[in-house]
């Protein structure tokens, strides 16, 4: 029996991360949506499989990327090559625990991971989880975009869950009106939506959390979950309704893949039986073990709520 699975859908890139020493960096290989599938190939067991969407170049460090992915036990049958462009680059740079990046994406080959309709298809085709995010959809051009959610119309019909992190980031998109039509659009597909209350708060003016869950419900979303910062949490949609008040909060060393890791937590918990509560407190303590290190991906995170 083939095992589901997971089609994690965006842009990976280069990272650049300040190490411990002055004047020196370390490079990686990241991106919101490969953050998340990385977490949850270590946390999921080999029930499921886990496979990652996108494209890049024909150059050293695309296929560095590959190599990484497929190292960690992320299929890349669905990671195309292009002929021209070349994998992007983005540099994090922390004060306070607090992040500001640099990027050199304008070029990146991901950007036309959905020009082809028929390869969007393919991926999809039998797919049980799609998981993407508003980075996913804000670097395609307009036909892309249209394409993708073609795509994932499609995809629902046949069965496939899309799951969908908004991840707002208004300087990858033309102006704020298209990014809120762009975003609200895709989370009018997903079966599960898991924004973060301040951007959502800044970009569409909801008052709380309780407003975010039930703009998103009035769309068509099944589900939402509300992240909060490390703070108290909501919940609402096909699963009930809730607030979750008791969650420790953490001071960071760096928050980069905050969110990520809070996603993969949850989804790897949920998929696994848990209900919304259980696997909201699940997300939540990995996602204060990862930001307890420097980086995006952290072993060390994983095997501390692995081995709890």
């Amino acid at each position: 029996m083939t095992k589901p699975l997971i089609l994690s859908i965006g842009e990976a890139m280069v990272e650049l991360s300040q190490s411990p020493q002055p004047d020196q960096w370390r490079l990686g290989i990241a991106g919101d949506t490969l953050n998340t599938a990385w977490y949850l190939r270590r946390l999921l067991g080999n029930d499921w499989r886990v496979g990652y969407m996108s494209r890049v170049g024909q150059g050293d460090f695309s296929q560095r990327m590959l190599d990484f992915l497929t190292t960690e036990g992320i299929d890349t049958t669905h990671v195309s090559r292009d002929p021209v462009r070349e994998i992007g680059l983005y540099a994090i740079s922390l004060k306070n625990g607090e992040r500001s990046f640099s990027y050199w994406r304008d070029t990146s080959a991901a950007r036309a991971l959905a020009d082809d309709p028929a390869r969007l298809q393919d991926a999809l085709a039998g797919c049980k989880i799609a998981y993407l995010s508003g980075i996913t959809i804000a670097i395609l051009a307009p036909a892309a975009r249209d394409a993708l959610w073609t795509a994932l119309q499609d995809a629902c019909k046949a069965g496939t869950h899309i799951i969908f992190d908004p991840n707002l980031r208004p300087r990858l998109w033309d102006n704020a009106t298209t990014m809120r039509a762009g975003i609200e659009a895709t989370a009018a597909l997903a079966h599960l939506v898991l924004p973060s209350f301040d951007d959502e708060a800044t970009h569409f003016g909801d008052a709380t959390m309780q407003a975010t869950i039930a703009r998103y419900l009035s769309l068509g979303a099944g589900h939402v979950v509300v992240k909060n910062g490390g703070g108290p949490m909501c919940f609402g949609g096909a699963e009930g309704h809730g607030d979750i008040t008791d969650l420790t909060p953490e001071t960071p060393v760096d928050t980069t893949s905050a969110g990520d890791s809070f996603n993969a937590g949850y989804l790897a918990a949920w998929l696994t039986g848990a209900d919304c509560a259980t696997a909201i407190r699940a997300g939540h303590a990995l996602s204060r073990e990862v930001i307890g290190h420097r980086g995006a991906l952290v072993p060390q995170a994983v095997a501390a709520v692995t081995t709890r």
